[in-house]
């Protein structure tokens, strides 16, 4: 081919094409990108060879500063330099406009939380200057003994810390090609010789197109097998210490021991910087979240919690701010768990080194979504740690957010009360005066003032009176949401709130927005306090009307209609109050309301808790049972899938049966159908299949109960003799009396399905003084029939 070209080749075309201006990264200067296309013409002229190749020029404006004149200046770049064409005049002022404003990096006051770059190390230094048309030689110098291949790979590191050769040095495979089987061969033999090697590489994953480059020669997989075996080094050197530090006394120990930490100083002063890189290189090649979990899979996570041990803050840095990165996937979360990471973490926060407790306190922040984490941080007394920092302007953002996390769970709330934390967040709250308050501020608070002994400490002094005072002034709902909180406790903090009573019953109006209403109402709802005169502030405020028209399905949100109903719950603890409420007609309403949120717990929950406040008071007892459908209604719920319904349903039926005979059978029959489903079902099916049970039918296959309903003959189960009245109990169990059953030789435990006799929790044993005879039982059970028909016992 080349013969071919030399004889044939008679002509070389040369096309330049212009491409896209924009600024160097760090330096005042152009950056022009353009593109080569060379072609050999043959002697007709016609295309043999061609090539392209995409170029750049740097125009550097080392007098451009703050007083020069822009479009001058734009106007002589354009002129003195081609790849430029005029039209782009006033693109290349632009660019000088915005390289003349920008800022220096050094002057840049915004943080970065990522490590600072790798600075240069003992064995980098030089004495001469390293030129890129000598890598030839420099890669020579890596086939020579280590002090030659030190020193080559140092030549070519300097080259590589110039972002500018870094696409020659690429271009070139036998100088890297070198340097990776130098890394991978012989790294155990120098650390300077693997540090510096490792650092050429790591300039080069510094920017993401070259990260193919590196991938390809597997310096991630080098450096993840470096940083093990140093750590392990690490370990042994400890070890080393320890056996030489035994017995102090000895004068001889003791200057081996004295000899033996200088020289493990030095070595460890090595090892670091290695770390750094090492470290440094993999956390670039961790864009790349498949690249990423190469490394999870091969312990990344065990090695960085390891070097969490050392001292040397730059390398700390470096190594949060990896784990910072890991800890957004569950899994590498996990393995920070079970490494106990957080304990290692907790004794950086007392650290001076600004970036490192900020990369740490970011750290915490992602660990601390998770529960047994959390849990983690407690343990090291982060709870104590953090509450002392919350005052730092630049730290106490961070501070606040993770004791927020922590304070989410019930465990932990009361363990802030004997902190300096709640009487810091009081301060910070009154501070913002009638400006925005921070969402993360008052959340915090909301969570604390759910613990009853927050609340005591939060209430101290003016807190109480000054949080009312800012919600009701500014109408600040999460403010109010707080103070609701702090109302739910019992004993003196409950009882401060009765002066502001009057206030929050004067929010209760249609100008005032719902979700502010809702705190309020519900403030007033919490307040079960025996001295507070809950019929004068009905009378007062007018409420009982409010309180009706909002018990309507669908007059507001269903969270104020609840409210509504937990309100009318709490002021019908009062004779008086409940009185009024029945005149009103708000039990109709609240069966209404029950018929529209049968689906919803919480509504039936509250509306069957008024019920019961209702049939507690002779004056709305009545009411209730004769007048309303109610008693009906807490029938139907005393077998709901949902305990505290049930509870509270049957309370309230059990005083409804103490004073109504009609209502106490009702309850009873039920009870009774409930418990003995299985059985009447048996009994009133009257096609069973052969495996029906003999005894249930005569001879001629008839039902014994033919078509009578067992419920319908009281004296099976309900007797004057058996029943005794409301004196001997609202709920006679018939298996009490064990004389209705035939227990010698028949039909023992009949009425119950289970095995036994149980009948709704209670026992039928075998009393011999209460056998039947046979031509005495109330044998309206079963017909007296032939002994084939009856069980064998």
């Amino acid at each position: 081919m080349d013969k071919l070209q030399a004889e044939d080749a008679r002509y070389l075309k040369r096309k330049v094409k212009r491409g896209s201006l924009d600024v160097h990264p760090t330096e005042k200067a152009l950056v022009v990108q353009y593109e080569v296309e060379a072609t050999i013409l043959g002697e007709m002229g016609d295309p043999m060879v061609g090539e392209r190749k995409e170029c750049q020029k740097i125009i550097r404006l080392k007098s451009l500063n703050a007083n020069t004149d822009i479009t001058t200046l734009a106007r002589r770049v354009v002129e003195e330099c081609r790849l430029i064409h005029p039209s782009k005049l006033p693109e290349v002022e632009q660019l000088l406009f915005y390289l003349q404003n920008r800022k220096k990096p050094g002057n840049d006051k915004q943080e970065k939380h990522l490590p600072r770059d790798l600075t240069p190390f003992e064995g980098m230094e030089l004495d001469e200057e390293a030129n890129i048309n000598c890598i030839d030689d420099y890669v020579e110098l890596l086939y020579e003994d280590i002090p030659e291949k030190v020193r080559g790979a140092t030549l070519i590191l300097h080259l590589a810390c110039n972002p500018d050769n870094l696409e020659e040095l690429l271009q070139n495979e036998t100088a890297l090609g070198a340097l990776a089987r130098v890394l991978r061969e012989d790294w155990k033999q120098s650390v300077d010789m693997a540090t510096t090697i490792i650092y050429v590489f790591f300039c080069f994953s510094s920017f993401s197109q070259f990260h193919g480059l590196v991938t390809h020669y597997k310096i991630g997989a080098l450096c993840m097998n470096i940083t093990e075996h140093e750590l392990k080094r690490y370990d042994l050197w400890q070890d080393e210490l320890q056996k030489k530090q035994k017995d102090p006394d000895n004068q001889n120990v003791k200057k081996e021991h004295e000899k033996a930490l200088k020289k493990y100083q030095g070595l460890l002063s090595k090892q670091e910087q290695l770390l750094r890189v090492a470290l440094y290189l993999l956390l670039n090649l961790a864009e790349d979240t498949r690249t990423e979990l190469k490394m999870r899979n091969k312990n990344i996570v065990h090695m960085l919690v390891k070097t969490l041990d050392r001292e040397d803050e730059e390398l700390l840095v470096l190594v949060v701010s990896f784990l910072k990165k890991l800890s957004i996937f569950l899994e590498n979360k996990n393995d920070m768990a079970e490494t106990h990471a957080v304990e290692k973490l907790a004794r950086l926060l007392a650290c001076e080194h600004e970036n490192l407790l900020n990369t740490t306190l970011r750290l915490l922040l992602n660990l601390s979504f998770d529960t047994g984490l959390r849990s983690q941080m407690v343990q090291a007394g982060l709870i104590h740690k953090l509450s002392l920092m919350l005052a730092d302007e630049k730290q106490g953002q961070l501070c606040m957010c993770i004791l927020y996390h922590i304070s989410v769970d019930d465990r932990f709330k009361s363990m802030f009360a004997y902190t300096d934390c709640i009487p810091q967040l009081m301060k910070m709250l009154f501070e913002c005066g009638e400006s925005h308050m921070e969402p993360e501020l008052i959340s915090f608070c909301i969570n604390l003032a759910a613990n009853k002994r927050n609340a005591q400490v939060i209430c101290e002094g003016n807190g109480l009176k000054m949080l009312m005072k800012r919600g009701l002034k500014l109408k600040d709902v999460l403010i109010m949401k707080m103070i609701r909180n702090l109302s739910q406790h019992d004993g003196p903090t409950k009882n401060l709130f009765i002066d502001y009573v009057g206030d929050l019953a004067a929010q209760m109006g249609a100008e005032e927005r719902e979700e502010y209403v809702i705190e309020c109402l519900g403030t007033l709802a919490n307040l079960t306090i025996p001295d507070l005169d809950w019929e004068l502030v009905l009378k007062e405020y007018n409420l009982v009307p409010y309180l009706k028209d909002h018990l309507k399905p669908g007059s507001a949100e269903d969270d104020l209609i609840l409210e509504v109903v937990i309100m009318i719950g709490t002021v019908s603890m009062d004779d008086s109050c409940a009185a009024t409420m029945a005149k009103s007609g708000i039990i109709p309403a609240l069966i209404e309301l029950l018929n529209a949120q049968q689906e919803d717990d919480e509504f039936v929950c509250q509306i069957v808790y008024v019920l019961y406040q209702m049939v507690v008071h002779q004056a709305t007892r009545d009411v209730i049972i004769k007048d309303t459908q109610a008693p009906a209604y807490l029938i139907d719920l005393m077998h709901d899938k949902n305990a505290e319904i049930r509870k509270v349903c049957n309370n309230t039926l059990d005083i409804i049966a103490e004073y109504d005979n009609e209502c106490e059978r009702k309850i009873q029959s039920e009870k009774f159908r409930w418990h003995n489903s299985q059985w009447l079902e048996m009994v009133e099916n009257r096609a069973m299949g052969d495996d029906g049970e003999p005894f249930m039918f005569g001879d001629d296959g008839e039902a014994f109960m033919h078509n009578g309903d067992i419920l319908e003959r009281p004296d099976l189960f309900y007797t004057a003799g058996i029943h005794g009245g409301r004196e001997a109990g609202r709920e006679a169990d018939i298996l009490e009396r064990p004389d209705l059953f035939y227990t010698g030789r028949g039909w023992t435990g009949l009425l119950s399905p289970s095995p036994g006799g149980s009948f709704g929790g209670g026992g039928l044993d075998f009393y011999p003084q209460y056998v039947a005879r046979e031509q005495d039982l109330t044998g309206l059970i079963c017909r007296q029939g032939a002994g084939s028909n009856r069980p064998n016992m």
